[in-house]
């Protein structure tokens, strides 16, 4: 009987050894599985928050875009802009390189002044009563690239005649990449809206809020772009020039932001502002 009951014990006691083996490879295997699924998630969080920093990564393209191509932005920043119009000081900053050279405009504006600009061109004369009380450091830049003959032959390089329906000028080289080789803040975008005979400033807007120059465009049908690109004037005559290029549609070479060079192409000859 005694050699019995050692035998039993003895299995008893390697049947528990062999339960504590198992129960340890659970554990090992639990540990290896939950170590695992934590690599993957973290790396799964890096890759989000990578996007969302990518996302957030600064451009410089001067060429307004629809309102559903604008980059959303869960905490939006706040906009540098302009002081309350009208402005008495504006600050233009030296950035890249002049497209043609000019100096920096003055930086204390005429801002009881009232302007009105007429842009000839080959098809005819687009006059505009510039929004000098609303957008003064905007205007007040426009004004001295006018009279610095920045404008003068220079091509309006893009036709868009789908959101945002407007025609792009403003860049002497044509490839919509040249300025005046400075930069300036954004103004009157509160509310702002881009109806028919909107004159505005191109910029890398939502990117880059301090990147206006000499480029602009004329809108020739209401376009609801977001509130980015500062409008400074009103055409009052010569907005149906643009919609007759508009109808001829545009050709190569195309723009990633849409549309390309009209069919019917459209020289600046000059512009040239009056003072009321």
């Amino acid at each position: 009987m005694a050699g019995k009951k050692e035998r039993q014990r003895k299995l008893a006691a390697e049947r528990h050894q062999r339960r504590l083996a198992r129960q340890v490879q659970r554990d090992r295997r639990t540990r290896r599985w939950t170590v695992a699924v934590t690599a993957v998630l973290v790396v799964a969080g890096l890759s989000v928050g990578g996007v969302l920093l990518a996302g957030t990564s600064s451009g410089s393209s001067t060429t307004p875009k629809a309102k559903a191509k604008a980059k959303p932005s869960a905490t939006p920043s706040p906009t540098p802009t302009a002081e309350a119009e009208p402005a008495t000081h504006c600050v233009y900053t030296p950035a890249g390189t002049a497209a043609r050279k000019v100096s920096l405009p003055p930086a204390t504006p005429d801002y009881k002044a009232t302007y009105t600009a007429t842009i000839n061109t080959n098809r005819g004369a687009i006059v505009i009563d510039l929004l000098n009380s609303k957008a003064t450091c905007t205007v007040n830049s426009f004004v001295h690239l006018a009279e610095a003959a920045f404008y003068n032959n220079t091509p309006c390089f893009r036709l868009s005649t789908a959101d945002p329906y407007m025609l792009q000028c403003g860049d002497p080289t044509g490839k919509g990449s040249g300025g005046p080789g400075y930069e300036f803040a954004n103004e009157n975008l509160t509310g702002a809206t881009y109806p028919a005979g909107t004159l505005a400033m191109a910029n890398g807007m939502p990117d880059n809020p301090v990147s206006n120059g000499s480029q602009f465009f004329l809108v020739y049908k209401n376009s609801p772009l977001p509130a980015d690109y500062p409008p400074f004037g009103k055409i009052v005559s010569g907005l149906n020039i643009l919609q007759t290029v508009a109808k001829a549609g545009y050709g190569p070479p195309l723009s990633s932001a849409g549309g390309g060079a009209p069919k019917e192409k459209v020289q600046i000859e000059s512009v040239t502002v009056k003072q009321t």
